[in-house]
């Protein structure tokens, strides 16, 4: 019955009147014409759905046709009673059209200047140089691993963020690992475990794994370490990421309905066909600081020396803190850290959390690179981030804040077809990538959307390798606070460097911050417990308290 779906209906309509009008045509002649008409109207309509390059038009064949029509006449129609160009809720239409030209091989130029207002509080742009430099390889990479890792992966500074199968399709996951598999860069799983959509192109994956433990739990819903070491150990399993909360909904578990869960989910999630899925909003496997970098180290023994690090939406900053001195404290140190920033999610999530809930990418990123920094640890753990990363200015400006490399969501499912319907939560995404569907779902031609994604990563990556160049710069990471310029108001513009505080190495150590973020909360903070320790019997950075002491033996192993 789902090709009597609604969606088809104008195809339908013009088959019934290519009949209707043809017959009436043989006694009155002049219904001829709108017989041709329908007949054409029934031609575009199977041309739509053999076509494999808009998946909107597979979907809607006929009707699907007027989104492109508008496209034609967007500077006198849409341009001034639609849609505004610059008007970002959630993506504006020139950052969409950005993704969508680089993964056409469109040119992605813009005649008659800037369409941003350059007066515009909070406008942002690189300061270049006077002897800028020619870079012939763009393909920036960054090395994760730590000292206690075997096994280090050579990662793109660009990759997949975490969306798991059943959240997205099954062909947008093809889609999305083919183009990863010959981009050479790094696709994550999402928390929903690795479906053989992930496996079957060969891309190199960042297995996610939740509180739910998909793919490496038992049938209560534990960890399992035999079905984990299955798992961790697949060759394109290049790293392992513990999940402990995400930008969409910080803090909240989820159920996903039996109704829901189909053979291929269930096989993926390592959970009943037909029964609730369960994503508590904590780990049962730890409950302390101490306790998750002891998990770090199993998952990295287990995995052979893989690298393991965890993902986090910021809040709390006393518990952000906590974790750091649990570093300190037992010499365990995560290979990789991702900050997610509360501005970030593809799927359905309440709207109190969306609005109100987490710590956005900017100040989590600085929070938790100044930390690593300030206690000396920053050495030993490479930064991602993920949070409306779009362009190559995105990726230069979260780089020049800390990160070492950048993830991006919703840039890809862009490059994929998404044409921001906002439908993702319903089950009738338009364009098949956020649907199970599966006639939806056919609208995704995998090696077409494959080699859009290639391309939308290729061609960021040369954009940035330019924005670089034009700096003076032979690498992103060698950006920093000092490049990138934002006005603050009509009549003042600041560096990054002189807007926000930067701490200096061991600086935490020492005792003698100046910022209240660390003098408040730092002292606070426990490595045993993700509780804050009351005011009054904290120790650490508060004037007049006894400086809180990390012994030589700890500093010396961790400097080693």
């Amino acid at each position: 019955m789902a090709w009597f779906a609604p969606r088809y209906a104008t195809l339908w309509l013009s088959v019934l009147g290519t009949i209707v009008f043809g017959a009436v045509a043989f006694e009155r002649p002049g219904w001829a014409i709108a017989a041709l008409i329908c007949a054409l109207l029934v031609a575009v309509g199977i041309y739509d759905l053999r076509q494999t390059q808009h998946a909107i038009l597979r979907n809607y064949p006929i009707i699907g046709n007027l989104r492109f029509l508008f496209e034609l006449v967007r500077p006198e129609v849409r341009q001034y009673f639609l849609e505004d160009d610059t008007n970002a809720q959630p993506f504006s239409r020139n950052q969409r059209s950005i993704v969508y030209q680089r993964a056409k091989q469109e040119l992605d130029k813009r005649p008659f200047g800037t369409q941003e207002d350059v007066y515009n509080t909070r406008y942002e742009w690189i300061n270049h140089s006077m002897a800028p430099i020619h870079i012939d390889n763009y393909d920036f990479r960054v090395t994760v691993g730590g000292p206690d890792c075997t096994q280090p992966y050579n990662a793109s500074i660009f990759n997949i963020s975490a969306m798991s199968f059943g959240s997205l399709s099954a062909n947008a996951v093809l889609a999305l690992n083919t183009g990863a598999k010959k981009g050479n860069f790094a696709h994550d799983t999402g928390e929903g475990g690795i479906s053989s959509y992930h496996r079957k192109p060969g891309g190199d994956l960042i297995w996610n794994i939740g509180s739910g433990y998909f793919g490496c739990r038992d049938a209560e819903g534990r960890f399992n370490e035999e079905a984990f070491v299955r798992n961790a150990t697949q060759p394109n399993v290049r790293m392992i990421e513990i999940k402990l909360s995400q930008g969409a909904k910080p803090g909240h578990g989820g159920i996903l309905p039996g109704s829901k869960v189909t053979a291929e989910i269930a096989e993926a999630r390592g959970v009943l066909v037909g029964v609730d899925c369960n994503s508590p909003s904590a780990h049962g496997e730890f409950s302390t600081p101490i306790g998750l970098m002891q998990f770090v180290k199993r998952l990295r023994t287990l995995s052979g020396g893989k690298p393991v690090g965890f993902k986090l939406c910021l809040g709390h900053p006393w518990e952000w803190f906590a974790i750091v001195k649990a570093m300190l404290e037992t010499g365990i140190t995560p290979d990789f850290i991702v900050v997610d920033g509360a501005e970030g999610g593809t799927g359905a999530a309440p709207v109190e959390f969306t609005d109100h809930v987490g710590v956005p990418l900017q100040d989590a990123l600085l929070l938790v690179h100044n930390t690593l920094v300030g206690t000396r640890l920053r050495d030993r753990i490479k930064l991602g981030a993920s949070g409306k990363i779009i362009t190559a200015f995105d990726i230069a400006r979260t780089m020049a804040m800390g990160a070492d490399w950048c993830n991006s969501a919703r840039g890809f499912m862009f490059a994929v077809g998404c044409i921001q319907a906002q439908t993702c939560h319903t089950g009738t995404c338009p364009t098949g990538v956020t649907t199970q569907d599966p006639v939806r779902q056919r609208a995704i031609v995998v090696p077409d959307k494959g080699e859009r994604v290639y391309n939308f990563h290729r061609n960021t990556l040369r954009a940035l390798s330019e924005l670089v160049s034009a700096a003076g710069l032979p690498h992103p990471n060698k950006l920093g606070p000092e490049h990138i310029v934002r006005r603050l108001s009509g009549n003042e513009v600041k560096l990054l460097a002189g807007l926000f505080p930067f701490l200096k190495p061991g600086e935490l150590l020492d005792g003698e911050v100046e910022y209240a973020v660390y003098r408040t909360f730092w002292p606070m903070a426990q490595a045993n417990s993700f509780e804050p320790v009351k005011p009054e019997t904290a120790t650490g950075t508060n004037p007049g308290a006894p400086k809180q002491t990390v012994s030589e033996a700890v500093v010396e192993k961790m400097s080693a």
